[in-house]
């Protein structure tokens, strides 16, 4: 069987946990995630794991933070006074909202304290600074893009 290496589509079955054991994410209860090894479309250490499986295997792997989703920087953390927040939001704690960057862009930010006056968001992701522990069962390996002798013609779309 053949391993499953960079340029290869690959599909995977995957159950992510928290170190306390907090399922934060699973492909169980559906299709599995299917994505190409090298185009960065998974977290590193996730990608790393996949490399050299061969479909049938099943490992559990330990994803530190800077080969996931990075340190928490507090610099991404800010405190802003209640008057930005628009009138038909009642902020509270651990609501998501989107900031609108200067530029247009937005950025999902996390609610995380209250004052009289200020809001405190956070725009780190929520797993930034996490140890992450992955389930991962490889499904099946293909040829990247053109396919292999063995291609059935589907086209497999990352969810």
């Amino acid at each position: 069987m053949a391993q499953a290496k960079e340029g290869d589509e690959v599909q995977v079955h995957y159950t992510g946990k928290l170190e306390d054991g907090t399922v934060f994410d699973t492909s169980e209860d559906g299709e599995p995630l299917s994505f190409t090894i090298g185009e960065n479309r998974v977290i590193p250490g996730f990608e790393e794991a996949v490399t050299g499986m061969e479909p049938g295997d099943s490992k559990t792997t330990e994803v530190e933070p800077e080969q996931a989703y990075g340190e928490h920087r507090e610099d991404m953390v800010m405190e802003m006074e209640r008057d930005q927040i628009p009138d038909d939001v009642d902020p509270e704690v651990g609501q998501q909202l989107q900031l609108r960057l200067e530029n247009g862009q937005t950025v999902p930010v996390l609610i995380t304290a209250l004052g009289e006056e200020t809001v405190t968001i956070d725009a780190n992701h929520p797993l930034a600074g996490r140890k992450l522990l992955f389930e991962i069962e490889l499904v099946d390996v293909g040829e990247g893009a053109g396919g292999g002798a063995d291609d059935e013609g589907g086209n497999i779309v990352t969810p």
